[in-house]
C-alpha cells in the first residue's frame, strides 16, 4: 500500500514540475513543500479514520455516500475519476520529453499512445499483475531519489563542477542567490500551487483498503508513514538540486533532475535519471488507472454509474472500468498532438482544481461520519488529530490555494472550469434521479 500511494505521489510533479515552483518561491519552495505535507497528512488522517472503520474500494465516494448523501457520493466519485483522468492525461502529455531526451526525432503523441496501450493491458490482467508492476515502478524512483540525494550531496562536498558556465556546488546556494526568499512571501504563497498538485494521489491508499488483507494494521501504518517519506524525498532532493544549480539557473527544459547531473557532466547519471522519471510518469498513470476502474465499479454499485461497470472478471478486475477510463485519457494523445507547449501546464491546473474538490469533501465528509457515530466516535481507532479544528485548517488553506489560482492567468480558466464542473456533476445527478423516479411511478 506505501508504495502504490509513493507510486500515485512521486512522479511528474516532482520529476518534472519541480521546475516551475522553484522559480516561483527559490529556496523557500522546501518551506512550501512542509506546509503543504502537513495539510495533505491532516487529509490523509481523515481519510484514513473512515477506511479503518469501513475499508472498501471506491473510499471518499463510498463515504461521501454513505455519510453525506447520495448526491454527494455522485459527486465526490465522478469528480476523482475526472481528477484521475487529468491527472493521467498531464503524465502522458509529458512522457514524450523523456524519450526525446534519447530519441529527439520520435513524436510525443506516438510515446503517449504507446504507453496508454501496454498500462491498460497491465491492469486488465489482474490487480496482482499492477501491484507487481507499481510495486518495481515505485522502489525504482524511491532508490533513484535516494540515490541523486547521496550523489549530489557528494558533488556539493567535493564541489565538482564539469560546467564553466556554472557557480561550484554548494549549499550556500540556498540563500546566497537573491536570499532565501528571493520572491518574497507573495511568490512563496504562489507556488503553494504546484507543490499541491504534486501531493496528489496519497490518497489511492483509500481506493486499495477495500483490497488490502488486514486494513485495520496497514493503513494506519501507510499514512502515518507515506507522508514524512515523501517530505523526505522531495525537501531533501530539492535542497541537493538547488545546492548544485542555484535555483535561477533551473531552466525547467528538461528535469531538474536530469539537469543536475548534465551540469557537472555526469552523462551516465543523467540517462539513468531519465529512465526513473520516465518509470515515475508510467507509475502514476499505472496507478491513476487502477483507481479509476475502482472508482467506476464503486459508482456503479451506488446506482451512480451505467451497470455494466459493476462486472469484474474471474480475477475481480473491474476490466469495464479500467477499459473506459483508458479510452478517455486517448485525449491526451490528441492534446499531445495538437497542443504540445502548453498541454502539461493546462491539464495540471484543471486536475488541481479537480483534487482540491475532492480533498474538501474528505473533510467535510468526515466531519458528517463523525456525527453519524455520535458518541461512539470517541472510540474510532485511527481517529483524524485535531477533529475540527482540523477540518476548519485544511479548509481553509485549499481556499487560498483556489484563491491564489484564481490570480494566476496560468489557473485562472481551471478556476472557472472547476465550479462550472461541479454543477454539470450536480445537473446530471439531478436528471438521473427525476428519471428514475419516472421510472418507478
Amino acid at each position: 500500500m506505501q508504495m502504490i500511494a509513493l507510486g500515485g505521489a512521486i512522479g511528474t510533479g516532482l520529476f518534472y514540475g519541480s521546475a516551475s515552483s522553484i522559480g516561483l518561491a527559490g529556496p523557500a519552495i522546501l518551506v512550501v513543500y512542509l506546509v503543504g505535507g502537513a495539510v495533505i497528512f491532516l487529509i490523509m488522517r481523515a481519510l484514513g479514520e473512515m477506511s479503518v472503520y469501513e475499508p472498501v474500494s471506491g473510499a471518499f465516494s463510498h463515504y461521501a455516500y454513505e455519510n453525506w448523501s447520495d448526491r454527494a457520493g455522485f459527486v465526490s466519485g465522478w469528480n476523482y475519476w475526472f481528477n484521475y483522468v487529468l491527472v493521467s492525461m498531464a503524465e502522458l502529455s509529458v512522457v514524450g520529453i523523456y524519450i526525446n531526451y534519447w530519441f529527439p526525432g520520435v513524436p510525443a503523441w506516438v510515446t503517449a499512445l504507446a504507453c496508454v496501450v501496454v498500462i491498460t493491458g497491465v491492469n486488465v490482467v489482474s490487480v496482482r499483475a499492477f501491484g507487481e508492476f507499481e510495486f518495481w515502478f515505485a522502489i525504482i524512483k524511491v532508490a533513484a531519489v535516494i540515490g541523486m540525494i547521496v550523489l549530489g550531496a557528494v558533488v556539493v562536498i567535493m564541489r565538482i563542477n564539469a560546467n564553466p558556465d556554472l557557480p561550484d556546488p554548494s549549499f550556500t546556494h540556498l540563500w546566497d542567490t537573491g536570499g532565501f526568499l528571493p520572491h518574497g512571501l507573495a511568490g512563496a504563497a504562489t507556488a503553494l500551487v504546484p507543490v499541491m498538485f504534486s501531493f496528489g494521489g496519497v490518497e489511492l491508499i483509500g481506493i486499495t483498503a477495500g483490497e488490502a488483507d488486514n486494513p485495520t494494521r496497514t493503513i494506519p501504518r501507510a499514512i502515518n508513514q507515506i507522508v514524512y517519506r515523501i517530505l523526505l524525498f522531495y525537501v531533501g532532493s530539492l535542497a541537493v538540486i538547488m545546492s548544485v544549480i542555484p535555483w535561477n539557473r533551473i531552466d525547467g527544459k528538461l528535469s531538474p533532475f536530469v539537469q543536475i547531473f548534465d551540469s557537472v557532466g555526469i552523462s551516465v547519471a543523467a540517462d539513468i535519471l531519465n529512465f526513473v522519471v520516465l518509470t515515475a510518469a508510467l507509475s502514476v498513470y499505472n496507478s491513476g488507472l487502477y483507481s479509476n476502474g475502482r472508482m467506476l465499479y464503486a459508482l456503479a454499485r451506488q446506482g451512480n454509474a451505467p451497470r455494466f461497470l459493476a462486472k469484474v472478471n474471474g480475477r475481480g478486475t473491474p476490466v469495464a472500468g479500467i477499459l473506459v477510463s483508458s479510452a478517455v485519457t486517448l485525449i491526451a494523445v490528441l492534446v499531445v498532438f495538437l497542443w504540445p507547449d502548453f498541454a502539461f501546464q493546462y491539464l495540471m491546473s484543471i486536475a488541481l482544481v479537480a483534487g482540491l474538490i475532492n480533498w474538501s469533501m474528505i473533510m467535510v465528509t468526515e466531519r458528517k461520519f463523525r456525527r453519524r457515530l455520535g458518541p461512539s466516535a470517541r472510540n474510532l481507532t485511527f481517529p483524524l488529530p485535531g477533529g475540527g479544528v482540523a477540518t476548519g485548517i485544511v479548509l481553509a488553506v485549499l481556499l487560498v490555494v483556489v484563491v491564489l489560482m484564481a490570480l494566476s492567468p496560468d489557473y485562472r480558466t481551471a478556476v472557472i472550469i472547476g465550479p462550472l464542473w461541479v454543477i454539470a456533476l450536480l445537473a446530471i445527478h439531478a436528471v438521473i434521479r427525476t428519471k428514475a423516479h419516472t421510472v418507478r411511478a
